[in-house]
């Protein structure tokens, strides 16, 4: 007989199948189970649109004649909590108590205030069997980009950059300079489609002239966030397109010119990396790759406001240059790709 670890690990299988879409929401994955075989399942497929648990009913009511009677006999597995709230969608806890599902198991509690052991607490008083904590680490490592925007107020901040064999992040020149091979950028094009925004510094954009978007992988193109201080970039510079949302932040203006958003910041001297995280929690942006520059990078590590680092080493050797960033984190595994060597590291353990 499969075990409930079994059933909540397909949870959570389903629910990666959301990632990039579904933001601010959390990634949710349920399976519903009938005398040991899985009736139904669903995920989170869309923001704004229908949760997981009614997409595993709808499936159950779809594909049996019987379905009514089936659900009253079932067990809905579910990676996080039920909702008991009404947002975009109505409460799921009460979808499950309308269809007289008499047993959930639950992956985590949900943090959100509106939730937060409300959805358990409603399913238990309407008679209904709760089971939680199953794989809860994997389920809360699953959304740990939802559970750190809800706990600390800010996005989830991952650090990305290349570095050369020898340690050098650019050449002090302000050239461009690759160090990476083709399919290490078409990996980093890939995780920006699994992201809300991709942030970098004045020189980056000026140097690189990047369009962050992910043209070498199928999916939506981030947000793109531009540290500008004075606002001296050059307008023919692909940040200001038009055709990718762009927030610039600075300390001259505020407005918005088409997709470009400015945002002002009152004390350029301090307290940077905070203003802007807030910023962008304030504007529902749950997730945030820093591309660059070396200083900008740094900024965010000296802060502590990072939460993983994705590093690349090439085969390249400068001998002189601008240093890469320093950073003390938790190792956690290393691949190879073609000549390059991409390191994780986490600013705290991983479950």
């Amino acid at each position: 007989m499969p075990s409930h670890e079994q059933y909540m690990q397909r949870c959570i299988e389903l629910a990666e199948l959301g990632a990039g879409n579904v933001s601010p929401n959390p990634m949710v994955g349920a399976v519903i189970v009938h005398e040991d075989n899985i009736i139904g399942e669903g995920f989170h497929r869309q923001y704004g649109q229908a949760h997981a648990e009614v997409n595993a009913v709808n499936q159950v009511l779809e594909n049996f004649e019987d379905a009514e009677e089936l659900l009253k006999e079932s067990t809905i597995y579910v990676s996080l909590e039920p909702c008991a709230h009404y947002g975009k969608t109505p409460p799921c806890a009460d979808l499950i108590i309308k269809h007289q599902i008499p047993k959930v198991v639950v992956g985590c509690r949900d943090p959100f205030a509106q939730v937060d052991g409300k959805g358990i607490e409603k399913l238990k008083e309407a008679g209904i069997e709760v089971i939680t904590g199953i794989l809860e680490a994997e389920c809360q490592w699953l959304n740990r980009r939802f559970f750190t925007r809800v706990q600390k107020q800010r996005p989830y901040v991952i650090l990305k950059w290349a570095q050369t064999n020898d340690g050098y992040f650019a050449p002090d020149d302000k050239s461009q300079f690759w160090i990476t091979g083709e399919e290490s950028r078409r990996l980093v094009h890939q995780w920006r489609s699994q992201e809300d925004a991709v942030l970098i510094g004045k020189y980056t954009a000026a140097i690189d002239n990047p369009q962050l978007n992910t043209r070498y992988w199928p999916g939506k193109s981030p947000k793109r966030i531009v540290i500008d201080r004075k606002l001296e970039l050059n307008k023919n510079l692909n940040i200001y397109d038009q055709n990718i949302e762009t927030l610039i932040f600075n300390e001259i203006k505020t407005g918005i010119d088409g997709k470009v958003k400015y945002i002002a910041l009152e004390d350029f001297d301090r307290f940077v990396p905070q203003y802007i995280l807030f910023q962008l929690y304030m504007q529902d942006i749950q997730s945030v790759i820093i591309e660059g520059g070396a200083h900008t990078l740094t900024s965010f590590i000296n802060e502590g406001l990072w939460d993983e680092a994705r590093i690349f080493t090439g085969e390249a050797v400068l001998g002189r240059g601008i240093k890469a960033p320093c950073i003390n984190g938790i190792s956690d595994r290393e691949h190879i790709i073609e000549t390059d060597r991409l390191k994780f590291f986490y600013h705290t353990p991983v479950n």
